[in-house]
């Protein structure tokens, strides 16, 4: 039978400089989704990659050789050796991957616990996979599930009614920095959505002055206009720097956007004014080696995990609530997913008795051309219950589906006894 498989990192088993090294692009994922799909173990597959972790999702006949061609996948994309990142994968497969994607949708699983960011993420690593048709049936429901676990979690428990994301927690730490963000002048470098989100929080703890630089300026003219502040022309970024407070970076660019000499020399014309870095960006934009910096202090999402604990110890009674919506999500897309084996044998099943029934009643009737037509109704209604009938106990043990080992001891042995085709060309169709 098919089964679905996770492989990844994430902020919890590995650094930041490992995720970035298997970070993928926004412009390639076309091509790595493309690649992925031609392995021959796999018959599905979706890529989700952000600042915190880099999963890969596919459907295989095989798990155990999924995994592996995944690996070298990995290794062969990034040019990187297996050998620099496989001590910080982990693989989930069947049930427990199916929980893993539902707790990642729901936030439970982020660094910020309840922060709304991550749905949005899965939703475009989703939308990206069905546009370069690697994503089908299993993957089509398994994500569809995931989205309602979310809208459940969100609806049903208080988790999402202080949820903060990285960015408001940047804004944050901000704060805790410098205490009152009052006459303090914010650099925004990038105009996405991290970007906005942190101009909102800014904006809200109110913070005196708003710049934004992007590398189209347009985009930067538009986020400082809606904030009421002023947009820098991205390679005046240094003047921009020279007038900041803080500066909170989030773009997708593949190298640093501010390098060590850069800042040394923006230190130098602010005549050594503390400046505070927040880099949230993946990967990096900003060189490490600028918190070496005297007055230069730099902060990147891993010195966020503080302000995170502390939002999952305000939630725990609220993520209890959400685990249990999670398990009972888990347990009717196993249902659904086990369907997919055992409803074709049942239906292939119910074809051959009810073409014996026919078959052998045709001959009853030509055996006797005198029957009525209400003792024909009859006894087409006498030998329809009796197959019901026979078949009623142990279709309803298959459906019950106790263990799953059982499971598939039933259905191969159905198969086997009556010489049912492997599949029954069923299209299993979505459960509202």
């Amino acid at each position: 039978m098919l089964e679905l498989i996770i492989i990844g990192l994430n902020h919890k088993t590995a650094s930041i400089e490992a995720r970035e090294k298997l970070a993928f692009q926004e412009s390639e994922m076309e091509k790595a989704l493309s690649q992925a799909n031609s392995l021959p173990s796999l018959k599905e597959n979706m890529i989700l990659s952000t600042c915190n972790r880099v999963e890969v999702y596919a459907i295989s006949e095989h798990a155990e050789k999924g995994i592996l061609d995944l690996k070298d996948f990995l290794s062969r994309f990034h040019n990187l050796p297996l050998i620099h990142f496989e001590k910080n994968l982990y693989f989930l497969v069947g049930e427990e991957a199916v929980r893993h994607i539902f707790r990642v949708a729901s936030s439970l699983d982020s660094m910020v616990v309840g922060e709304p960011q991550i749905l949005g993420q899965i939703k475009n690593a989703y939308t990206m996979a069905t546009e370069s048709n690697t994503s089908g049936v299993i993957l089509h429901r398994l994500l569809h599930r995931a989205f309602h676990v979310a809208k459940r979690v969100r609806t049903e428990t208080l988790i999402g009614n202080s949820a903060v994301s990285i960015s408001s927690v940047a804004v944050e730490l901000a704060e805790s920095i410098l205490g009152s963000l009052e006459q303090i002048s914010v650099l925004l470098i990038g105009a996405g959505e991290m970007c906005e989100l942190a101009a909102r929080h800014l904006v809200a703890g109110g913070a005196g002055k708003i710049l934004v630089t992007n590398r189209t300026y347009e985009r930067a003219v538009s986020l400082a206009k809606e904030f009421n502040g002023e947009a820098v022309p991205f390679d005046e970024m240094g003047q921009g720097m020279k007038r900041a407070d803080i500066v909170i970076s989030a773009t997708d660019a593949p190298q640093y956007l501010i390098s060590h000499d850069q800042v040394v020399k923006v230190m130098k014309e602010r005549k050594q004014r503390p400046i505070f870095f927040i880099d949230i960006a993946d990967p990096r934009d900003i060189d490490p080696e600028v918190g070496d910096i005297e007055n230069a202090y730099l902060y990147n999402i891993n010195d966020l995990q503080d302000v995170a604990n502390k939002n999952i110890k305000d939630r725990e009674k609220e993520v209890q609530k959400a685990e249990m919506i999670v398990q009972d999500e888990v347990i009717k897309f196993v249902h659904w997913y086990q369907s997919l084996e055992i409803t074709p044998t049942i239906i292939a099943l119910r074809k051959k008795f009810e073409e014996i029934r026919k078959k052998e009643l045709e001959k009853m009737v030509s055996l006797h051309p005198n029957f009525s037509e209400k003792e024909r109704r009859s006894l087409e209604a006498l030998t329809s219950a009796i197959v019901n009938k026979i078949l009623h106990d142990p279709l309803t043990r298959l459906k019950q589906k106790d263990e799953e080992a059982m499971s598939d001891f039933y259905v191969n042995s159905l198969r086997a006894l009556f010489q049912l085709p492997d599949h029954a060309g069923v299209e299993i169709k979505e459960e509202e």
